[in-house]
C-alpha cells in the first residue's frame, strides 16, 4: 500500500514538473508587443548597414548593467551572422560622463576587450573609487594603456561628436533605464517587461530571428 501511494506521489510530481516546464515555455514564446517588449515609433536609423542591430544602452555605473554584462555577453555569442552587437553608454547625469568618454576611448584605442569587463568588476566588485577621467585613465594605465593616451582621445573632438550623436539616439529611443538593449532601431527591451535577464537573452534573440525573416519576405 505504501510503495502504491509513494508511485502515485511521483506521478504527481512528474506532472506537475512538466507541466511546469511546458507553461515556462510557452510563456518565453508568446512574447507580446507593448506587454514584455516595447515598439519605438518612429524607428530609429541603424549603423549596422545590412545587419540587423543590438544595441545595449548601459553605464558603467549602473551596478545592473555590471549583473547584466554575463547576458550581454551571451546574446553576443549567439547572434547569427547576419546581426551585429554594440553598446551605447548613457548619460543620465554628469557623473556618468566620465564612464562615457572611458568607454569611448577604450574603443577608439582598441583595447576595449581588457577595459570593459575590467572597469565593471572594479567599480562594482572590488569597489575602487574611480570617480572622474584622471581615475579612470590610471586604472586603464594598469591594463596597459597610455594613460595621457587615454586621456586626450577621451577629451577629443571625436568622442565628444560621439556623445552628441549618441545621446540624441538614447532619446530617441525613449530610453529610461539601464541596461536596456534595442533591436533594430525598432524595438526596446527592460528586464522588467521581459521577466529577468535570462528572458532578455530570449526576447532579444527572438526579435533579431523577427527581423531577419521579415526581410526574407517571413512574417
Amino acid at each position: 500500500m505504501l510503495k502504491r501511494v509513494f508511485v502515485l506521489l511521483m506521478g504527481l510530481v512528474t506532472v506537475t514538473a512538466c507541466g511546469a516546464a511546458e507553461e515556462k515555455a510557452a510563456a518565453k514564446t508568446d512574447w507580446k508587443a507593448e506587454t514584455h517588449y516595447f515598439v519605438i515609433d518612429p524607428p530609429v536609423a541603424t549603423t549596422s548597414g545590412a545587419k540587423v542591430e543590438v544595441v545595449e544602452v548601459f553605464s558603467y555605473a549602473c551596478p545592473h548593467c555590471a549583473h547584466f554584462q554575463q547576458q550581454a555577453d551571451e546574446i553576443k555569442a549567439k547572434l547569427p551572422k547576419d546581426a551585429q552587437f554594440s553598446y551605447i553608454p548613457a548619460i543620465f547625469n554628469p557623473s556618468w560622463v566620465p564612464y562615457a568618454r572611458a568607454y569611448y576611448a577604450a574603443e577608439s584605442l582598441g583595447i576595449l576587450d581588457k577595459t570593459h569587463q575590467a572597469l565593471f568588476d572594479a567599480l562594482h566588485r572590488d569597489r575602487k573609487p574611480m570617480a572622474s577621467m584622471e581615475d579612470i585613465a590610471q586604472f586603464y594605465g594598469q591594463l596597459g594603456a597610455d594613460p595621457k593616451a587615454v586621456l586626450a582621445t577621451a577629451d577629443s573632438f571625436v568622442v565628444e561628436g560621439r556623445i552628441t550623436k549618441d545621446q540624441e539616439r538614447v532619446r530617441q529611443y525613449k530610453i529610461d533605464g539601464t541596461p536596456s538593449i534595442v533591436v533594430n532601431g525598432k524595438y526596446r527591451v527592460t528586464a522588467a517587461a521581459a521577466g529577468g535577464y535570462a528572458e532578455m537573452v530570449e526576447l532579444v534573440l527572438w526579435l533579431v530571428d523577427k527581423e531577419l525573416a521579415a526581410r526574407k519576405g517571413g512574417k
